[in-house]
């Protein structure tokens, strides 16, 4: 499989949109930038590379609750699969930008403080979801607290598999 996966380490650049699709899931979008420093040993001082900037997608829980706990302007660590959406816009000009699924993401603690409050599922039985999934076995079918499957998930596109 050729995909990318990334670590991003940046500053939210735009407020958190979210908005419902027509099956019901929530995405929440807004822009990361990442200004990489170099260290110039003739000058002997750091200096700013340039910003890249990234659109950041976050879907169901993970969309809901950075809608609830980003802001513009605030630090973030983020890990998601990366691709590049190619367009040409109405002038004629090609257009590109860089797009990133979050798998995870949290607020750069190195930069400041935060504190963390765990959001309940909405109508999941967490010791009932995991009484289920454990009746599977190791490399059964998993049901996730949205309902699905991991099968159903990584044929929607919506599973991030580790390693």
């Amino acid at each position: 499989m050729n995909e990318n996966y990334l670590n991003i380490t940046g500053f939210v650049g735009t407020e958190v949109e979210t908005r419902v699709l027509g099956d019901g899931v929530t995405v929440a979008t807004f822009r990361v930038a990442s200004t990489p420093r170099r260290w110039n040993s003739r000058d002997r001082s750091w200096s700013d590379a340039e910003t890249n900037w990234y659109t950041v997608n976050c879907w169901r829980q993970l969309g809901r609750n950075c809608a609830e706990s980003l802001r513009k302007g605030d630090p973030v660590v983020l890990y998601g699969k990366l691709t590049t959406q190619v367009w040409t816009a109405p002038d004629g000009v090609a257009r590109q930008v860089m797009v990133v699924d979050a798998a995870v993401i949290g607020h750069d603690l190195n930069r400041g403080r935060s504190s963390f409050e765990r959001t309940a599922s909405e109508g999941v039985d967490e010791r009932a979801l995991a009484e289920i999934n454990s009746g599977y076995g190791v490399g059964g079918a998993q049901v996730s607290s949205d309902g699905e499957t991991i099968e159903e998930m990584a044929e929607a596109g919506s599973l991030v598999e580790a390693g």
